[in-house]
């Protein structure tokens, strides 16, 4: 299911995913003649009569993650259309799925597809965009903005304004880094990957950052105070939500400690 939402000049494709028992919302956005992550497999079947419907010259995509870029292969085959990534994230697109089941079974089996290197500027119809590396909810993860029209396209930097679970291989300090040097360039509407159209996009985002600086401050007190990582998770987040077990650990709240307990004694073996 997909509802079409128009915000500005960006046309919100929300596509709808039923997962743990709710359901969910990613987004593929078109502006400029730029299409703007690609949506999961699951979602393809709604998504192709978009595709033909619509006018569009190049994809460009915020990461590698398969609920962003399921039906790139089914555009590169049908339309032709060349399609963009961070360098790192070229490999990973042209092999075929490497993900667990539970991540097959809610977003779908991407297939293959071959991806040009994004550099640190990108051409659309009639506007220039700077492509900002944000890692940390993963390697090839970038932010596309436009500051002369305010807009800045976040792919999963965003989110939501709290953090309760991250992926095994996410880093809540690096995530923190790629926050603040998005806030150092000038935006306003922020276009979210699972959030949407978010107007004060640049006021929401430093609340997270704010959040994230306050939980890490808590993390710190408690280590300080002689708590382990486990003891740390169960004080600071006690609810086991339904996804750490559905993943098998894969999102958990205690990647969220130890990501920020690692970087910690990695600054303190420096100092």
């Amino acid at each position: 299911m997909i509802h079409i939402h128009h915000h500005e000049d960006v046309v919100c494709v929300e596509g709808i995913v039923s997962r743990q028992g709710r359901d969910s919302s990613i987004y593929v956005f078109l502006t400029d003649g730029t299409l703007i992550d690609t949506g999961p497999k699951l979602l393809e079947a709604s998504l192709i009569p978009f595709y033909q419907s619509s006018a569009f010259e190049s994809v460009v995509l915020t990461h590698s993650h398969e609920d962003h870029v399921g039906t790139a292969a089914w555009i590169e085959a049908n339309l032709q259309v060349p399609i963009y990534i961070h360098e790192k994230g070229v490999t990973r697109c042209s092999r075929p799925a490497d993900y667990p089941e539970y991540r097959k079974l809610t977003w779908g089996v991407r297939d293959s597809f071959d991806a040009h290197s994004l550099g640190k500027s990108f051409h659309s119809r009639t506007l220039d965009w700077k492509v900002l590396e944000t890692p940390g909810h993963a390697q090839d993860h970038i932010a596309l903005i436009h500051e002369k029209t305010g807009r800045l396209f976040a792919g999963d930097l965003y989110l939501g304004v709290k953090t309760k679970v991250i992926l095994r291989e996410e880093s809540i300090p690096t995530i923190m880094n790629s926050i603040r040097f998005v806030l150092a360039h000038d935006f306003q509407a922020m276009y979210c990957a699972h959030a949407g159209y978010v107007p004060n996009g640049k006021a929401i985002l430093q609340k997270k950052l704010e959040h994230l600086e306050n939980l890490t401050g808590e993390i710190l007190h408690l280590h300080s105070k002689g708590m382990k990582a486990d003891e740390i998770n169960r004080a600071l987040f006690p609810l086991q939500l339904p996804l750490i077990e559905a993943s098998e650990g894969e999102f958990d709240s205690i990647h969220i400690v130890h990501s920020i307990l690692a970087a910690y004694e990695q600054h303190e073996s420096i100092c």
